[in-house]
């Protein structure tokens, strides 16, 4: 089956926090690489139109500068400019004042420059290697195996393998000291499996709340009151890409559904092959009253 539609990122705490300083400048390569694809391309067209208009008005304050222009037409001035940053050059319209033929030189370079600038930038972002990798919508709390297990799934949305595949889950929420000193706190979440050696089709996550687990004792409702998150932390090496690649979500306690299990992702077609099918990527079936997960270990103290 083919996947669906990509999903967006679930931000975490760092991306919610509103940062008081501003940027460096040296950040704006970062921030050309990292912008969105829209964001990019209004820059650059509105760089390339601006850059255009600005010599325009110079070239029309030249007076009669250039031959065959009509006098005062920003239009033609305009035209002119493009085909010179672009050094298309038809020959039509010329320079013919010593002020013009600066700003041609000056435009010229220009030009030169900013082509090579929006080349290598285009290059670095079209070639940065993405993971390809899709985080289900839910964490689900069901029973597995007599013990409460927290779960998410993971799929590989490409056909490319990804070797050496490690997640790393981290709970991050309000704690309070002995001294009464309150602040966020980082919590390793030991996994029953955190490595597999390929992946290649989908991964169930699962982490158990045993009496070692930061998540033991607790409920959605001391959840929400701790401002609790679960960071995913996804690292592999891509097979199609060649190289290291990243990938990352979050679930809050409102992405966590209790006493429920995931549908299953296979299913047999009619020619006896098995497929993916990631229509129930994300599919939560709920357990019935009481059945999948007991309540003292989850809303009682350790």
């Amino acid at each position: 089956m083919r996947p669906g539609r990509r999903q967006a990122r679930r931000p975490t705490d760092a991306d919610q926090v509103v940062r008081l300083w501003s940027p460096h400048p040296r950040d704006l390569y970062h921030w050309l690489l990292t912008t969105s694809r829209g964001r990019f391309g209004a820059l650059l067209v509105g760089a390339y139109l601006g850059l255009n208009g600005l010599f325009a008005l110079a070239y029309m304050a030249c007076g009669d500068g250039i031959e065959n222009a009509r006098p005062g037409s920003f239009g033609d001035a305009f035209f002119f400019s493009v085909q010179t940053m672009a050094t298309i050059g038809y020959g039509r319209m010329v320079p013919i004042s010593l002020l013009a033929n600066s700003l041609v030189t000056a435009e010229a370079g220009v030009g030169l420059f900013g082509v090579a600038v929006a080349a290598a930038l285009m290059f670095a972002r079209f070639t940065r290697p993405s993971a390809g990798v899709r985080f289900s919508q839910s964490a689900v709390v069901t029973q597995l195996d007599g013990k409460p297990t927290l779960m998410f799934r993971l799929a590989n949305e490409r056909t490319d393998l990804i070797h050496e595949a490690r997640v790393h889950v981290v709970l991050l929420r309000d704690e309070v000291t002995d001294e009464g000193h309150g602040y966020r706190r980082l919590r390793d979440m030991a996994l029953i499996r955190s490595f597999t050696p390929v992946f290649g089709l989908s991964w169930t996550v699962m982490h158990v709340i045993d009496q070692e687990s930061p998540l033991f004792g607790q409920d959605r409702d001391s959840w929400e009151r701790s401002r609790a998150v679960i960071n995913v932390l996804f690292s592999g090496h891509h097979d199609g890409f060649q190289a290291e690649v990243h990938a990352r979500h979050a679930y809050r306690p409102e992405d966590v559904a209790w006493n429920a299990r995931f549908a299953d992702l296979f299913r047999t077609l009619a020619d006896g092959r098995r497929a993916l099918d990631y229509s129930t990527f994300d599919t939560v079936v709920m357990e019935p009253e009481g059945g999948a997960i007991s309540s003292p270990p989850l809303s009682g103290g350790p």
